[in-house]
């Protein structure tokens, strides 16, 4: 960082950024006060001017990563629009890929999360549903709702998929069903989940299932 950058002037939005760009660039567990203050080229009580504490830093992190997910087009149907956003939170979190460990962290949803799920119930009852329904909905979907599961954000390496295999040979005597499963799946050694698995896909395959079940619901005249 140049002389011209540390001369201006610190605020909060400036705190958060950095903090963001130092977690995806180091990782969340390299992520500390002194860090950032190094980061932004000042001594780190000045952050305490702008963060209370470090639990306070990381839920501005997770405002400012949930903050930038797209609305939804208002031109689609009610499924296309929480389709669009639910996605878009996926997107928003690949790019930040430490923001799901905070998030799953929290006790307490952060201004911005409260904010996108309120959009996305509100995209909910313009498709004719009932709060009650709604209510049932935003449970099912969980996580889902902010574009995670926790098994396709995994922090552990997966086996290569030659190991997979020989697992899978191994239990075929005991568990017939399971390694014709872990077989017959198509081997990709990058996902997250492990060979056989497309994280992406399976996110979607699990989406478009429940709004299409959804759907199915009747609405009150």
């Amino acid at each position: 960082m140049d002389v011209a950058e540390r001369r201006v002037p610190l605020n909060r939005e400036r705190v958060l950024l950095a903090a963001v760009d130092l977690a995806d660039r180091t990782g969340l567990d390299a992520l500390s006060m002194r860090n950032l203050a190094q980061e932004l080229g000042v001594v780190p009580m000045a952050l305490y001017k702008h963060v209370a504490n470090k639990d306070e830093l990381l839920d501005g992190m997770v405002d400012t990563v949930v903050a930038g997910i797209p609305a939804a087009s208002p031109a689609g149907d009610w499924k296309t629009a929480v389709r669009e956003r639910i996605l878009g939170a996926r997107r928003a979190l690949l790019r930040h890929p430490w923001a799901w460990r905070v998030i799953n962290s929290r006790t307490d949803p952060t201004p911005a999360m409260l904010a996108h799920l309120d959009a996305v119930i509100g995209l909910f009852l313009t498709g004719g549903f009932t709060p009650d329904q709604v209510h049932h909905f935003i449970h099912t979907l969980g996580t889902r709702l902010l574009g995670y599961t926790p098994e396709l954000f995994n922090d552990a390496t997966p086996l290569p998929p030659e190991a997979q295999l020989e697992m899978a040979r191994a239990m075929a005597p005991r568990f017939p069903n399971l390694a014709l499963m872990a077989m017959s799946a198509a081997h990709e050694a990058a996902t997250v989940v492990g060979s056989g698995c497309d994280d992406q896909f399976e996110f979607e395959f699990a989406l478009d299932l429940l709004l299409d079940g959804f759907d199915r619901l009747p609405r009150p005249a």
